[in-house]
């Protein structure tokens, strides 16, 4: 690619041909407007005018994915589904991911000659790695804070969610730590509510943890959810890493991708990056982000860890989404980049072959709520299933196979659900 452009693939569904469809786009996003204006010379849409690259039908429909759409004079009565990519100069924005986004997603949705568009995919410059550090610690890092290896990363999130006394959060942290567990997460709903400052919520959660690490000899990763505005990051990341702590979590598009970066430009510890609120930009196939675009720019902005629902869980996404969304994180991306994908959502032992079986890999995080919090015979037995569960997903061993030798896998079918569902 022209390392001085970047390109944006999109999904475009239109009444108009796709070529002209593809060219109001390119207008709109750089030099043009709805009517010719002074000073739109042949000089300046050749300097800065984004460029149609290139179109591919895919098929047509007889009914608009989107409402709001205005028909052409002589509409055919069909809706032209498409691929089409369009280079902007990089010179019109800069490495500067949020003015990237008003180039590549800002009003195009809003254009009424489309009834569907949504940005599949991006190719950046290395100009953008010269001004983004990306991941300080991404998988490898990860790892290493750990000491796990050779599987993938087990833990579980807070559950319930909102309602613990700083006391019962520090006791069922102390206790699961204790059980062997490699890392927790606060939930996305409770970061520092009045309830629970977040400043008596670091003192008591990092002491338990320290007191599990002197009995075990093994240091859980807590994500502190240090959500807030801009300037509560810093000050929250700090109290953090003051009291000994080895992770923050940051809602991402709570904060912003401008927010993840400010806080990566300082970071000392791995940046758990949550992707609430995604839905609402990407469950409708007309229109949004697919995460395979959107992901790179949180690894940009500095995103060790992101979450990517899991295989057969509780949310709408499929699982061949799911699947794309984990090997995306770890595709090369500017020579670096590599964040570990996090899996999450009704998750638990028996899922462990399905995600393994479609991505090959163990170079992940999965995490359990319930899954391993409501086992029957206690959390410390919910992370024993899941263990084993992949260590027989990896050997290639049937699940009912693994419960056979071990009743702890047995368990946890017996309560989550059939062996292959």
């Amino acid at each position: 690619m022209d390392q001085q452009r970047v390109a944006a693939t999109y999904l475009v569904e239109t009444p108009f041909p796709l070529e002209k469809a593809a060219m109001i786009i390119a207008g709109e996003q750089s030099t043009g407007t709805f009517t010719h204006v002074p000073g739109e010379t042949d000089r300046l849409k050749k300097e800065h005018g984004a460029i149609v690259e290139h179109i591919e039908w895919l098929e047509d429909h007889d009914a608009p994915g989107l409402p709001g759409v205005v028909l052409p004079s002589n509409h055919s009565g069909k809706y032209h589904r498409g691929r089409i990519v369009i280079s902007f100069p990089l010179h019109n924005f800069g490495p500067s991911i949020p003015n990237l986004m008003s180039a590549i997603a800002g009003n195009l949705y809003e254009l009424q000659q489309l009834s569907g568009l949504r940005l599949i995919d991006i190719q950046l410059p290395e100009a953008f790695a010269t001004r983004y550090s990306g991941p300080k610690f991404g998988i490898e890092g990860t790892r290493r804070l750990l000491e796990v290896y050779d599987r993938p990363i087990l833990g579980t999130i807070v559950k319930p969610s909102i309602g613990l006394s700083i006391e019962e959060l520090a006791q069922m942290v102390e206790n699961l730590a204790r059980a062997g567990l490699d890392f927790i997460k606060d939930d996305e709903l409770n970061a520092n509510p009045p309830y629970a400052p977040l400043d008596r919520k670091v003192a008591a959660v990092t002491a338990a943890i320290e007191r599990a690490a002197d009995a075990t000899g093994k240091k859980l990763m807590y994500a502190f959810n240090i959500t807030g505005e801009w300037d509560e990051l810093r000050r929250n990341h700090d109290l953090v890493v003051g009291a000994g702590g080895n992770c923050v979590m940051v809602s991402i598009l709570s904060v912003g991708l401008a927010g993840l970066a400010h806080l990566n430009s300082y970071s000392e510890v791995p940046i758990h990056g949550h992707r609430n609120q995604w839905g609402m930009m990407t469950r409708s196939p007309h229109l949004g982000i697919e995460f395979t675009a959107f992901q790179k720019l949180c690894r940009l902005a500095g995103a060790d860890h992101l979450h990517v629902n899991g295989l057969n869980g509780k949310f709408y996404e499929s699982n061949e989404s799911v699947t794309r969304s984990i090997k995306a994180c770890t595709a090369p991306l500017l020579g670096g980049y590599k964040a570990m994908p996090v899996i999450s959502s009704g998750q638990w032992a028996g899922t462990a072959h399905a995600t393994y079986e479609a991505t090959r890999t163990v170079d992940v995080m999965h995490l359990a709520g319930g899954g391993m919090l409501a086992h029957p015979d206690g959390a410390a037995a919910g992370f024993e299933s899941m263990k084993l569960a992949w260590e027989a997903a990896v050997a290639n061993m049937p699940l009912e196979q693994c419960a056979e030798q071990h009743p702890v896998v047995r368990r946890a079918i017996d309560k989550f659900g059939k062996a292959g569902q």
